[in-house]
Order: C-alpha cells, then sequence, then structure tokens
C-alpha cells in the first residue's frame, strides 16, 4: 500500500519490495504502527528529499495535485453513467510518468480521495467530542494480553468482506499525520499528548476545558439561528420552593468530605465532569441539520416528526425500463443429457485425465483425483449410501431424501465424490460447514435448515470427523437445535465395493431437485434453496457459453466449493467439460495470500476464480516476483464483482499486474445471488479494444434510488464497473424494491429479477417465501405483466446501462431506510475503512447494521481494533468515522462500537456473521471497550416540544370545568368533631399529661416491647416505668445541663427505648427534643457530619446520648471527620440521677413547641419543621381513630424513629393511644431478615408498620426461604392492614411481589399499602382499618408529561399504574392547585397536593428565618375559588379521583394517587417527567442493571446506573439504555454513567437522594466504571 510521499521518488526494487512487505506485516497484525513507522523511515530515510517549505503547504499542494489527478478526468469522460475507461487509463498512466511514479503505486480509488478530502474540509471544524471517562482497570484489561492470536479469522471472509479492499487503498499519510497533529494540538493544547490521561478519570479538565474553547471559537457554517439543544432554556433551578435556601444547611456531600467550591446553584467549580458536560452542550448547540419542519401537537397525543420529503430531492425521469434478454443459449450436439452423464463419459473415456487437484498449507499438490477415480467413488458412495445405511428392508436413505455434506474446506475431492455420489445415487446432497464447536455463530440456525429438510444422515471425511467435537463416550454431540444425524464417513477404505451387476441409473435431466444450496439471511436464519436437475445442467451449459470453456482446460480455484461461484465453476461445470481444478484451501491463501497467482504460472492456467479480497491480499504480498507471468490467464473470474467496491481492488490489480502479462479485458467480475445462480457475467474477449464499462454515480442520488452520473466538485460519488451481459437464456429486469413489483425507469436502482431455466426454484419447505422470491410477475406502469413465466429476485439492486451492460450498487440484505433515504451497509464500511489511521480497524473486520429506534432504522457500526491501539487513538477514529459518514452519506450513525480483536462472531470462513453480531448488540452482550453513541445527531423524529400555554384566567377555568362535567379536585378525611368515641386523652391537652394519667392508671401496662436480633424480648417499659424513667431525664437536664424550658436538645440514639425515654424527659423538662440517628461506627466520616450539622441547624444546647455513642463522638475516627470541640454538652444517659423533679413541666399554650423533625428530602435538602403540642396530639388522635387503636391492641413497628411519621409511630402514639407497640429496629434484619415477619406471627398482630426498605430486604432475602417459614409455623394470616411508611409515590412493583411472596403463608393481598406524608404534614394519608381497599388506576403516561391524568386500561401501551396512598385522615383536606398559578384544578389534571388539617407542622425551622419560604409552604391561599383556607403545599404533584366505592360514613370514596416530588419533576422538552418513570425502564433494559438515577444537568438527561457483574459489560449497558429512554420517553439521553453497586446514595426510607448524586458526579466523586457522553 503506497504512500503519496513515495510517488514522486525513485526507489530501489528491493526497498520497495522490503516496504511491500512491511505492509503486510502491519495489516496483518504481526508489527505494532509505531513498529512499522520506525522501520519504515529507516528504509526511505535517505531517499527522502529536504523540504523546502513549511509542512503545511507541503502537504496541501500535495493533496491537490493528488486529487486533480486520474479520478477526477475520468469522472469527466463519462456521459451516460458509463464512461470509457481507455481515455482515463491513458491520460492517468501519462500523468504518472509526468510525476515519475511507478505505476504499482497508481490506483483509481476515488473514494480513499474523497474520503479523505471530506476529512480535510472538517479540519478546520474539529468535532469536539467528550472522550468518555473509563476506570482504569477496563482500559488495562483491553491491552495487548487480552487478545487471542488472530486464528482463522481473516477479516474479509464473505458478509464481512469487502471491506479488505478498500483498505488497501493509498493515502498520504504525510496530510493525515498533520491533521492529527493539529487535532491533537487542538484537543491537548502540546504535541505530546499522552494516553495515560485519557485512560484515567476523564482526560484531564484542562483538556477539556481547551476543547470547550476550541468549540466556542469554531465557525458554524449553518447560518440558521442554532435551537437549544432540549428547546427549554431556562435552568431548571434547583433551590427554588426548597426549604433552607441557603447551601449552608445542605448536607456534607454523601462521597467522602470533600471540600467543595461551589457556584450559586450548587455545583463545584472547575470540576473536570461538568466542563465535559458544558463540552458536549457546546457541541449540540451547534445546529447539525436545518431543524424540521414544526407542526401542531396535540395535548395528549406525543406525534413523532414525519419526514418530510425533500422538495429536492431527485426524481427518476427516465423512460420504462425494457426487460433485457440474453443471447440463445446455443445447443451444442456433444453437451451430455445430465452432469451424471457427463461424469460416467469422462470416467470411462479419459480415466486419466486430471479432475482435481489439492492443495497442502506449503502450496505443494496433495492429491490428485482423476475422472476415472472420481467416477468408480462416487458410485461406490452411491452403493453404500442406498444399500449399506439401515437394513434391507428398511433402507435409511431413498432416492430424492435430503443428506447433509459436512466436509471441511481443506477437502474438495472428498467433497466432490460424495457430492456426486449423492448425484448418482438421486439423493440430494445439502452442503454445509464443518460445526466446530456447539456454539458456533449460526451453526444453530444450519441445525433448523437440516431439521426442516429431514436430514438424517451426514457424509464427512475421516479427518474431518475425528476432528469433530465428542463427548467422553466418544459419541459425537448433538450440535445446538441440529437433528439427530448419522455420521457416514465416505472414504473409499470403509466402504464396501458395489458388486458388478450393479449400476447407477442414469437419466436425463429432470425436474427432480439436485442439490440444496444454503443461504444466510439478514436476520440470520438459515433457508435451503433447492435447484433441480434441469437448472444445474442449464446453468452449467450457461456458464460454458458465457464462459468460452472447452474441454481440459485448467482452472485455479480459490473460493469455497459448497456453493456459490466455487461451485458452479470448480465442481459442476468443470466436470461437464473435463476440466482441471486446482484447488487452493483458505488455509493456504492465509499463509500465503500470491499462492494463487503462483498456480495460475505453474499449471499455465486459463482461468482462475477468486474474490477481490484474494487480489487484495495478493497485491499487498506482492514482492515484486520475477517469475511471476499471468499471460495464460484468458479469464479472472471477480466472484464478488457485483461489490461496488470490488472496483478498487480490480483496477489496482491490473495496474500491478499488466506489467506480468495480465491483460485488463481478463478481469471478469460477476453478479450472483443463491437464488437466481449466476445473474450476470462479463464475457472474457480476445479484443482490447472493448473497455469494460463503469459509472459514477452520486451516491446522494442513490441513497433516493435515482441514477445520477456526478459533477466533478462533489466528494460523495460510487464507482461501479458493469458485471457483463445477461446469462445465456435469460431475461432480466429490474423491478421497484418494495410494493407491487413495478418495473424501474431506466434512471432507477431496482431489485434485479431474472426469469430463466438455470436459477433456483424454491426455499425448501417454505411456500411462502417461495412465492415471493421465486414466482415474481413484474408489471408495466400500465400493470400488465411483462412475461407469463415468473421471474426470480436476485436480492442484488442494480440497473441495466447502455449496451446491455448489468450494473450492481449493492445488496438488498445490506439496504438500511434511514428516514426515507437507502443506504448500503458495503458503502458505509469502505467509508469507515478509508478513514486515517487504516490500519486502526483489525483485519479490516467492521460490521454495519441497522436497528428500529423509535420508528426509524439506526446505523449502527462494529468494528475490531487493532490489540495496540490507545483510547486516544479509538476516540480520534471513531469522531472521524462519524464526519466521513456524514460528508459523503449524508447521514448519522447512530452508534459506533470498538471492541477487541478477534471477538466478533464468524462465519466459517471467518468473515463477520452480521445477524448474530446485531443479536449481541441488542441484547447487550457484546462487550465493546469503546463506545460513540450519536442520538442527538441522528433522532430526527422527535415529538415537537411542548410549548407552554398563555395562563387562562380563574373564570374561564371554572367554565371549563362546568362544561366539561369535570369536578374540582378536592376531598377530605372524616370531620374529627363529629365522631363519638370514648377517648380519654382527648381531655388532655399535651402528650405529658396523658404519659402521668396513664401511669396513675394503669401503671404496670406494658406500652413498648424492644425485640432483638434473635427475636426475644431485649427490653420492655410499662406506663410507671417510662413515667419514672423520663423524671430522672428532666432531672439531669436542669441540674447537670442547666438548661432553660424552651431550649433545644438533641437526641443521639439507636432504635430503642433509651430514646422513647429521653424525648418524654425533654418534655417534662419543657426541653424541645430533636431524634438524630447517630453516626455509623464504620462510616464515621460521611455520617457524622450530617449529625454535626443537624445539631448546629436545630440551635441544641445540649446532646443526649449512651455512653457507647458518647465515646464514639470523642473518639480520633471523629476528630477526623469533624471539629469534635464544637459539640455542645454530652449527657450520656446510661447514668442517670436518683431524685425526681421538683416538679413537671407544663406548657403555657398548645401552640409552643413540642418538638423538632429534621429529615434530608430526596432533593438533597435537610429540613426541619416545627411540631406544636396541639398538632403532635391532634396527630395522635387521628392516626388513633384511622387505625382503631385501643389499650388491647398490639402493633408492631419496624421503622426507623428519627423523622416522620416513623418517630410518631414509635415514640407518641402507644402513649396516646395505649396500644402495646412492639419495636423491630430495621438494622436487626441484616442478620436475620425474618425477624420482623416471624415477630408479627408471634405476637398474633394485626396491623404493622414497615418501611420499603425493609420490605425490599424481606423479598430480596426471603424469597426462596417461604417454605421453611411455613414448617416454623408463620402465619400471616391475621394481618389486617400491613402499611408501608413513605414520602413517595407508592412502588407498586415491590408491594406487589412482597403480597405475591407471602400469600401462601396467609398474608391477604388487600392488607398490604402504603402511607403518604411529607415535611408539611407528616402523614396525610393513611390505610385504616375500615375503608375500602386501595385501588390501583393506570394513567397514560404521554398524557401526564403534560400534567393531564387520563385513565387507560392496563396494559394499553404507555400506561403507568399508580396506587391510591392510602386513606385521608381524620381532620384532612386536600385540594389539587396549579404550583404556578396556585389555582384550584379539575380532577383530570395533575397538580400539587395542598393540605388543610390540625396536624400541619407550624412552620419551618431556619437559622435565617426565610419569610417568604415559611408563608408559600405553610400558609398558601388559592387565588381563586375558597382563597379564605389556609393551605399547606406538600411540593408533591398528584391528583384525586373520586371511585365507586364507598366510605365508612356511605359516601362516595375519593383516592388520593401521589405521582412523584415536583422539586424532582425534569422539565426537558417542555414536558414534565419523574425520574422514577424513566428509571423504571433503564432498569428493565438490561438483567446487570439493578438500580439507576436520573437527574438532568444542563438540560441534558443524565442517567446513572450500577453494574452487577464484570466491568467489561460497563459499555453494554449505553445503547440499552439510550435506546430505552428514547422508545418509551422520547428523550435523548446525553450522559450515562456506569457505577458499582451501592454508589447510588438511599435515605433511611430508600428513598434515592438524586442530587447528592448529581453533585458527587459533578465533584468527580462517584469512581464511575465508564461514563458516556452522547452526541
Amino acid at each position: 500500500m503506497a504512500d503519496r510521499s513515495l510517488e514522486g521518488m525513485a526507489l530501489p526494487l528491493e526497498v520497495r519490495a522490503r516496504l511491500a512487505e512491511l505492509e503486510l506485516e502491519l495489516s496483518e497484525g504481526d508489527i505494532t504502527q509505531k513498529g512499522y513507522e520506525k522501520k519504515r523511515s529507516k528504509l526511505i530515510g535517505a531517499y527522502l528529499p529536504q523540504p523546502p517549505t513549511a509542512n503545511g503547504a507541503a502537504v496541501v499542494r500535495c493533496r491537490l495535485q493528488h486529487s486533480e489527478g486520474a479520478p477526477r478526468r475520468m469522472l469527466q469522460a463519462g456521459n451516460i453513467g458509463v464512461c470509457d475507461i481507455r481515455d482515463a487509463a491513458v491520460r492517468g498512466r501519462a500523468a504518472s510518468t509526468a510525476g515519475n511514479r511507478p505505476l504499482f503505486y497508481f490506483r483509481f480509488d476515488v473514494h480513499t480521495e474523497a474520503v479523505q478530502a471530506a476529512l480535510a474540509k472538517h479540519k478546520e471544524r474539529k468535532m469536539a467530542v467528550p472522550m468518555p471517562s473509563k476506570r482504569r482497570s477496563l482500559v488495562v484489561q483491553t491491552s495487548m494480553d487480552a487478545y487471542t492470536p488472530p486464528d482463522t479469522s481473516s477479516g474479509s471472509e464473505d458478509e464481512g468482506s469487502v471491506q479488505g479492499d478498500s483498505q488497501g487503498t493509498p493515502t498520504s499519510s504525510q496530510g493525515s499525520i498533520n491533521m492529527e497533529h493539529w487535532i491533537s494540538q487542538a484537543i491537548h493544547g502540546s504535541t505530546t499528548s499522552t494516553t495515560s490521561s485519557s485512560s484515567t478519570q476523564s482526560g484531564g479538565s484542562g483538556a477539556a476545558h481547551r476543547l470547550a474553547d476550541v468549540m466556542a471559537q469554531t465557525h458554524i457554517e449553518n447560518h440558521s439561528a442554532p435551537p437549544d439543544v432540549t428547546t427549554y432554556t431556562s435552568e431548571h433551578s434547583v433551590q427554588v420552593e426548597r426549604p433552607q435556601g441557603s447551601t449552608t444547611s445542605r448536607t456534607a456531600p454523601k462521597y467522602g468530605n470533600a471540600e467543595l467550591m461551589e457556584t450559586g446553584d450548587g455545583v463545584p467549580v472547575s470540576s473536570r465532569v461538568s466542563a465535559k458536560i458544558q463540552q458536549l452542550v457546546n457541541t449540540l448547540k451547534r445546529p447539525k441539520r436545518p431543524p424540521l419542519r414544526e407542526f401542531f401537537v396535540d395535548d395528549f397525543e406525543e406525534l413523532l416528526e414525519v419526514q418530510q420529503p425533500d422538495p429536492n430531492q431527485p426524481k427518476p425521469e427516465g423512460a420504462q425500463m425494457l426487460a433485457m434478454r440474453g443471447e440463445q443459449l446455443g445447443v451444442v450436439t456433444n453437451w451430455p443429457p445430465s452432469l451424471e452423464a457427463a461424469l460416467q463419459r469422462w470416467g470411462t473415456i479419459s480415466p486419466k485425465a486430471p479432475c482435481l487437484t489439492t492443495m497442502d498449507t506449503n502450496g505443494k499438490p496433495l492429491y490428485i483425483l482423476t475422472y476415472g477415480k472420481l467416477w468408480t467413488r462416487s458410485m461406490k458412495v452411491a452403493y453404500n449410501i442406498l444399500h449399506k445405511l439401515g437394513t434391507k428392508q428398511e433402507p435409511m436413505v431413498r432416492p430424492g431424501d435430503r443428506v447433509a455434506l459436512v466436509f471441511p474446506n481443506n477437502d474438495p475431492a472428498a467433497s466432490m465424490v460424495a457430492f456426486y455420489g449423492c448425484l448418482l445415487a438421486e439423493v440430494v446432497p445439502v452442503p454445509i460447514e464443518v460445526p466446530l464447536t456447539r456454539k458456533d455463530a449460526g451453526s444453530q440456525q444450519i441445525g433448523f435448515l437440516l431439521g426442516s429438510c429431514g436430514v438424517t444422515v451426514a457424509l464427512t471425511s475421516d479427518a474431518c470427523h475425528k476432528g469433530l467435537p465428542k463427548s467422553p463416550t466418544g459419541e459425537i454431540p448433538q450440535f445446538k437445535g441440529w437433528p439427530k444425524l448419522l455420521w457416514f464417513v465416505t472414504e473409499s477404505k470403509h466402504l464396501s465395493k458395489p458388486p458388478r451387476d450393479w449400476f447407477p441409473h442414469i437419466k436425463d435431466a429432470n425436474n427432480d431437485t439436485a442439490y440444496i444450496e444454503y443461504k444466510t439471511c439478514k436476520d440470520g436464519s438459515v433457508l435451503g434453496v433447492t435447484v433441480t436437475r434441469i437448472a444445474l445442467l442449464t446453468h452449467c451449459q450457461a456458464l460454458t457459453q458465457a464462459c468460452g470453456y472447452t474441454e481440459a482446460e485448467t482452472i485455479v480455484n480459490v473460493l469455497d466449493f459448497k456453493k456459490d461461484v466455487g461451485l458452479w465453476h470448480g465442481i459442476l461445470t468443470s466436470v461437464m467439460n473435463m476440466m482441471h481444478v486446482i484447488s487452493i484451501p483458505y488455509s493456504l491463501m492465509k499463509v500465503n495470500p500470491l499462492s494463487w497467482i503462483q498456480k495460475v504460472c505453474q499449471y499455465k492456467a486459463k482461468v482462475a476464480c477468486v474474490k477481490s479480497r484474494d487480489m487484495h491480499w495478493a497485491l499487498v504480498a506482492h514482492r515484486d516476483q520475477r517469475d511471476i507471468n499471468l499471460s495464460s490467464l484468458r479469464m479472472l473470474i471477480v466472484a464478488d464483482g457485483a461489490n461496488p467496491w470490488s472496483i478498487s481492488s480490480c483496477d489496482a490489480f491490473l495496474n500491478v499486474f499488466q506489467s506480468k502479462g495480465l491483460r485488463q479485458e481478463v478481469i471478469c467480475p460477476c453478479a450472483s445471488s443463491p437464488e437466481a445462480l449466476t445473474v450476470a457475467i462479463r464475457r472474457p474477449t480476445d479484443d482490447s479494444n472493448q473497455p469494460p464499462g463503469r459509472g459514477v454515480l452520486s451516491m446522494h442520488g442513490l441513497t433516493y434510488g435515482v441514477i445520477r452520473v456526478d459533477s466533478e466538485e462533489k466528494l460523495s460519488v460510487l464507482t461501479v464497473q458493469d458485471v457483463g451481459l445477461v446469462m445465456p437464456g435469460a431475461v432480466m429486469c429490474s423491478v421497484k424494491p418494495d410494493g407491487v413489483p413495478q418495473l424501474c425507469r431506466t434512471d432507477e436502482v431496482g431489485e434485479l429479477c431474472v426469469c430463466a431455466v438455470a436459477t433456483g426454484t424454491s426455499y425448501y419447505g417454505l411456500s411462502g417465501m417461495t412465492k415471493n422470491t421465486f414466482e415474481v410477475f413484474p408489471v408495466t406502469g400500465s400493470g400488465a405483466p411483462v412475461s407469463e413465466y415468473p421471474f426470480v429476485r436476485t436480492g442484488l439492486l442494480g440497473f441495466v446501462g447502455p449496451g446491455g451492460l448489468v450494473f450492481v450498487v449493492g445488496k438488498m440484505d445490506g439496504l438500511m431506510v434511514v428516514s426515507g433515504r437507502r443506504h448500503n451497509a458495503d458503502d458505509i464500511v469502505a467509508t469507515a475503512l478509508a478513514v486515517e489511521p487504516m490500519k486502526f480497524v483489525y483485519r479490516g473486520r467492521i460490521a454495519v447494521f441497522s436497528v428500529t429506534v423509535l420508528h426509524d432504522e439506526r446505523i449502527v457500526i462494529v468494528a475490531e481494533q487493532r490489540p495496540d491501539s490507545t483510547e486516544e487513538d479509538s476516540f480520534q477514529w471513531m469522531s472521524r468515522v462519524l464526519q466521513a459518514i456524514d460528508s459523503i452519506h449524508q447521514v448519522g450513525v447512530y452508534c459506533l462500537a470498538l471492541v477487541p480483536a478477534n471477538t466478533l462472531p464468524k462465519t466459517p470462513l471467518g468473515g463477520i456473521h452480521l445477524s448474530e453480531t446485531k443479536q449481541l448488540f441488542l441484547e447487550g452482550s457484546l462487550h465493546p471497550c469503546n463506545v460513540l453513541m450519536c442520538p442527538h445527531t441522528c433522532v430526527t423524529n422527535l415529538p415537537k416540544p411542548r410549548q407552554k400555554q398563555p395562563e387562562i384566567g380563574p373564570a374561564s377555568v371554572m367554565v371549563g370545568n362546568l362544561v366539561s362535567g369535570k369536578r374540582i379536585a378536592q376531598a377530605s378525611g372524616r370531620d374529627l368533631g363529629q365522631i363519638e368515641d370514648n377517648d380519654q386523652a382527648r381531655k388532655f391537652l399535651f402528650l405529658s399529661e396523658v404519659l402521668q394519667w396513664r401511669a396513675q392508671t394503669t401503671p404496670d401496662h406494658v406500652l413498648y416491647t424492644l425485640l432483638n436480633c434473635r427475636g426475644t424480648i431485649a427490653n420492655s417499659l410499662t406506663c410507671v416505668q417510662l413515667h419514672k424513667r423520663a423524671e430522672k431525664i428532666a432531672v439531669m437536664l436542669m441540674e447537670r445541663g442547666h438548661l432553660q424550658d424552651g431550649d433545644h436538645v438533641a437526641l443521639v440514639y439507636p432504635p430503642g427505648i433509651d430514646l422513647i425515654a429521653a424525648f418524654y424527659g425533654c418534655l417534662y423538662a419543657g426541653c424541645v427534643p430533636i431524634t438524630v440517628r447517630p453516626p455509623h461506627p464504620q462510616n464515621i466520616a460521611t455520617t457524622l457530619p450530617t449529625v454535626k450539622m443537624i445539631v448546629e441547624v436545630s440551635r441544641s444546647a445540649c446532646l443526649m446520648t449512651t455512653q457507647l455513642i458518647c465515646k464514639l463522638l470523642r473518639s480520633r475516627e471523629a476528630a477526623a471527620a469533624v471539629d469534635v470541640r464544637a459539640w455542645p454538652p454530652i449527657l450520656d444517659t446510661d447514668d442517670l440521677p436518683k431524685k425526681r423533679p421538683a416538679q413537671i413541666y407544663k406548657p403555657s399554650n398548645p401552640d409552643t413547641l413540642a418538638y423538632l423533625d429534621f429529615s434530608v428530602s430526596t432533593t438533597g435538602m435537610l429540613a426541619g419543621v416545627k411540631m406544636s403540642h396541639a398538632a403532635t396530639s391532634a396527630f395522635c388522635r387521628s392516626i388513633k381513630l384511622q387505625c382503631e387503636l385501643y389499650p388491647s391492641r398490639e402493633v408492631a413497628i419496624c421503622l426507623d424513629p428519627y423523622c416522620g411519621l416513623g418517630f410518631v409511630l414509635w415514640c407518641l402514639c402507644s402513649v396516646y393511644s395505649g396500644h402495646q407497640s412492639i419495636l423491630i429496629p430495621p438494622a436487626e434484619l441484616e442478620t436475620n431478615p425474618a425477624l420482623w415477619l416471624l415477630a408479627v406471627s408471634q405476637y398474633k398482630v394485626r396491623d404493622t408498620f414497615c418501611s420499603y426498605s425493609v420490605m425490599e430486604l424481606c423479598t430480596k432475602g426471603l424469597g426462596s426461604q417461604t417454605e421453611s417459614l411455613k414448617a416454623r409455623g408463620l402465619d400471616l394470616s391475621r394481618v389486617r392492614t400491613c402499611v408501608v411508611v413513605a414520602e413517595e409515590r407508592p412502588r407498586i412493583a415491590l408491594t406487589q411481589s412482597f403480597s405475591k411472596l407471602f400469600k401462601d403463608l396467609g398474608l391477604h393481598p388487600r392488607a398490604v399499602s402504603t402511607s403518604f406524608g411529607c415535611r408539611v404534614n407528616l402523614a396525610i394519608c393513611l390505610q385504616g382499618t375500615s375503608g375500602p381497599d386501595p385501588t390501583t388506576v393506570y394513567v397514560d403516561m404521554r398524557a401526564l408529561r403534560h400534567d393531564r391524568v387520563r385513565l387507560v386500561e392496563r396494559g394499553s401501551p404507555h400506561s403507568l399504574p399508580l396506587m391510591e396512598s392510602g386513606k385521608i385522615l381524620p381532620g384532612v383536606r386536600i385540594i389539587i392547585a396549579n404550583p404556578e398559578t396556585k389555582g384550584p384544578l379539575g380532577d383530570s389534571h395533575l397538580g400539587e397536593i395542598w393540605v388543610h388539617s390540625a396536624h400541619n407542622a407550624s412552620g419551618y425551622f431556619t437559622i435565617y428565618g426565610d419569610e417568604s419560604l415559611q408563608s408559600d409552604h405553610f400558609s398558601s391561599r388559592l387565588s381563586f375559588g375558597d382563597t379564605q383556607t389556609v393551605w399547606a403545599r406538600t411540593g408533591y404533584l398528584g391528583f384525586l379521583r373520586r371511585t365507586e366505592l364507598t366510605d365508612a360514613n356511605g359516601e362516595r370514596h375519593d383516592a388520593l394517587y401521589v405521582v412523584g416530588a415536583l422539586d424532582e419533576a425534569m422539565e426537558l422538552r417542555g414536558m414534565r417527567y419523574h425520574p422514577i418513570d424513566i428509571e423504571t425502564s433503564v432498569i428493565r433494559a438490561h438483567k446487570s442493571v439493578t438500580e439507576c438515577a436520573v437527574f438532568t444537568w444542563t438540560n441534558l438527561l443524565v442517567v446513572v446506573v450500577e453494574l452487577d457483574g464484570s466491568e467489561q459489560e460497563a459499555l453494554d449497558l449505553v445503547p440499552l439504555v439510550t435506546n430505552v429512554v428514547l422508545e418509551e420517553h422520547y428523550l435523548v439521553v446525553g450522559v450515562v454513567v456506569v457505577v458499582d453497586i451501592g454508589v447510588i446514595p438511599i435515605n433511611s426510607r430508600g428513598e434515592k437522594q438524586r442530587m447528592h448524586l448529581r453533585d458527587g458526579f459533578l465533584a468527580d466523586q462517584l469512581d464511575p466504571i465508564y461514563v458516556a457522553y452522547n452526541m
């Protein structure tokens, strides 16, 4: 492969030979790029002229000079898209001598030129793509050692094939070096960019910043106003409407105690991640293409943008084509009546004539099969198949049965004998590949084919039989998907001789099936094409006539002899004409790519059958061997000549070997397909004045199926060569690829169809598919059929050019229709391969396919990268491939993935197994080592962003609701005033008084029982014990703590009895308690700062705790995390005074403060709310009524007792209602998951409360133990209510799986329900004992994004199940209001839940007393309607629904459905999304995703996923996550972050702390496995 820099130099031949060897070593992966460059510069150093000018200028001149050379002139020559090659060749030669460059380095490769020119165009405005961040372990693992040595894989066999040839095209390495140098300077600010920086976290912030600067200065060519990426401009401020607006009250970051400098909205300054995201946003803001036409979108129906046809798109203008007739098939008198007759003739007349010579891997003749041997052995095989399998009465194989032929590629002789043996026995051979392992790519599908053909016998050779995998008993295992087979070895020594009087029955060719050729479809399924005996014979005759075959000619065959061109020429037609075939096995080609050329010389062969890759590798390996002479060749059949890119191999090959006697007219490309056999072939002529046809076509035109000769300036052209004329005796036409088979116009590309005897007749056993392919009746524009005979679809796209020449531009299988334009996979592969550095792709192994995402096909490119390539190389190559494909094909690539060398699934001949690769990609098991997704640039059919409607006045809302019959969404629990009950505690205003009263009236009644992890009672408290303990604590506070009434006291206790006593001690002393979760002894560094913050923010004058925690707070570890000297006085309640207080404090007013409730909200805000004595008593009374709690009751509580309803149930309710609380600390479940349920069963508890984390622990930890629990007597049949205490949307999947799991243990599914509370009101809903069961509704998720509620049926698309959050508590009123306008909403709207109740909190406890926030959240009024009532705003979105059920009081029941927190809702594209919905989709996307959290950052959607699997799977998740969010939510993911399990922070209620996670991500504290920035 030449370098332009060598073109002007006269290098000695031995230097050139050495250079070619180096090239070969490099392309084979034997040396590294670095080693190659070093050796190369050493070789040519002495011959290099010193450049007089600066580097840049030289490069530009060299590029121009070359691009104005031959290829451009060639474009001018054409008139109807087919130009005269002679003219071009002569000028080309003139140009080459003028430049004094040897012919060896001259090429016609327009395409590589175009790609390089396109990239040079991009040079000024480099695409700035933020490099993904990888964990070092991931980078290390993709080093050299991880690779298997190259085995059978030459890149380019078969489906992955064409690739090899364009890889060999020369490109200006000097130019590219400069370009790379420029790029690396732009990105890294220096030329010495090290790979180590990129392989660590994120490639260095400096680089990212500089890149962002480069971005900012780049010139944008498109003059339309740059649209915002997400069309939602105002940055959704994170701090609005949150308690504690200042950043000081934020809890310390969860990820280590890093000191963060924060900007206004809590973003760390100068963090590497945020610089990268900024860079990504800048990149995305640059318009890629003009924005699509706007259109009206109904509020609910998010219509996907339909691609409007481009008014300027080319349309076919030619006349309707005529069907093209081939020459008459001449009748030659001595042609045999059947192929078996031919074999019999030659086997008896010329038994000594050589039929087939096979080669070993050294290129030495291994075996010569003569016609005599072929005839006798075939007879032997035929006899044995028919008579020696099964019994005389029951033979296993009868004439007409199908038999598999399983022979390795290096044994054509045995295969040929078996094939003809089958023909003689009149059984149908099905030649297939040798299965190497039980799990070969595609082997299962081959098994299905054998099964459907009813194959029971497989013929094979001795060596192959020995090589098949065996079970320990020596049997051949049944391969996956294969039928049970009898393996029969066909070597002569294993067979019995036929009796003298036995002869095969040789008939004339008829319509019986002769053989079945397998064909792999686009989707990986394998079909069998049946070829009849008459078709087989006619095909051989047509080939004989077209190729001018004569008796005893020698033909060299490199192709697979089991199918296609290799079978037709090398096994069938050769026998008809008694030719001598020299078969070159693939293994020899890999060792010596020149072997076939050497054999042509050695045997003076007249014909050779090759593929373009064989020409390409021969070129690369060509070492100027003097003894090569190709003048004997009269025909070089190029089997994949129909591949548009084979032309560059043909041209290059001709240019090099013309001096070795190769004539131009010898090269004969042919087109073939399994269905239509040979479709067209270029005839060998003696007239060298008859030039081959070639067309330079506009790639843009081709995407619309229109043929346009390209003008000069365009880079995107496809140069195609003709594949000769229609076959003798055949008729050909081209029809529109989809819909009715209507004839194309003359300037239109269509699918070629052939009508002839010599075609396949059916897909075996598939009548429907057969009809669509083998029985097509093309029609004219008026609808009249072209012929009464059926045509066969060839699967080739092309047209018939001037002079009846057939041109093929692609395959139906490789067709990808993206936004209405057709692209061919082969074209895209070629463009990718032409990108510098060409050596980047390992052996040219690239797979291109499309996947359907969001109703359109999206292009995916998967390439194997060289083992020695660095992260930087790969990323640079990827971004340049994107540019090249965008420039040349004007199409975006959806995903580019790089995998380690040799890891893609292979076809039997070493090519890439395309459908298997696609399958791996879709199921997330491709394991790429680099991925670049470009959904922002590719996905252009998203629904139009929602525009906010102008505000509607109150009157219109009222009228609108009346007209549509909607009621205002409001509801209330039972009225507290009207409930008559014998509640003794009602007469006391304060809880402290209730406790004293209980201690006097029922002193020994047990209020609390605490269980340990073994389920035994660790501690219990009666009324009097609690009262006495509280008194002592009050004395301690007054005497040791010197506290006044109204002072705040922090209670830092583990869940238990001490906490309860300390709380009432504070009330007795007149102090205000604050319960605080103690720091975790194993994780002091992150948990202690939160404790310290609550103590400081709550202005605690003193801190009460146990002796153990007291030591912990003063330990050395604590001192490392916080300043321990700043703690207030710490009192240890394990050592209490013995005396009683003089008097117990009684508050003067019920509205004074009883306690403070501090909690970290899901949005990461620490907020304390004030609970007055009146609210506390009202709260307890409301719960007592809802749950019917009395002293005789027992309630089991497995909750954290530090805030919200959990604290109230743990500490307050028992004292108020007198029931016994069985306390189970949730932490104890980690050692004994069954603890809670066993306690519920043992104490025959009817009501129990837990958190989601507890429920999850039970579901995961006890899933497999239900049987053993049943045996232990666990019985949940008495449970009446099991309530999950939460401040979020009910997790319906979890509650349902919990109910299902424990149903066998007696748990009634109706018993499980959830509650709902928030900061302003700790419990709004709670499923009581008497009301109706909780209801579930299904709402349309798309309508919900528009804040509308539309009920749908279960299972309908886009449906979201929502469960009611329990019954509204007595004394609570709810209304749904518009969060922006504060007006009341109808019940079909999603709005903010507002609450009015006696137990609302009375305000936030803040340091600065932020008045506006206070009044807004706790004392809001509606803007119209009932403007008198004072409401508290919950900050949660939800809706009310009146159900058909009736409440206890006989009224219709109103259900409240909570959808999500207003603060967490993300506004994207003008619509409201709830993180949980996106997270649910993502968790479903791949089995390795255990948890997921999403948030937005500068309008980009960031998805963080926890990976449960090896780090190699991390990159599989990127495409899957992007796909699922696009499909289900119409959103483009901006960043995908893959992290370890447990990184997403979760609070004590089991809620995700997304804002914490966001801050940790932006501050680079997550240590992600991989971060992908989607373009």
